[in-house]
């Protein structure tokens, strides 16, 4: 998760936030926009670093039963 991707949902609940007070419909669908584009965004780093740790986990496995066979 990236820092980025927290100052998107922050600004985007801040957005919301004035544009409810201020009866500003527009403001506050974007800042929903924000909110969502932030956690979408957050999802997808949280995604992309499960699949390095595995293959990193396959990558070691292969490399273990590789000594094991050169023994």
């Amino acid at each position: 998760m990236g820092i980025e991707d927290k100052a998107d949902q922050l600004k985007g609940g801040a957005k919301e936030a004035l544009g409810n007070v201020t009866d500003n419909e527009k403001l506050a669908n974007e800042g929903k926009a924000d909110q969502l584009i932030g956690s979408a965004k957050e999802k997808l780093s949280e995604a992309g670093d499960a699949i390095k740790d595995k293959a990193n986990e396959v990558a070691a496995k292969v490399e273990d039963k590789r000594d094991e066979a050169e023994r």
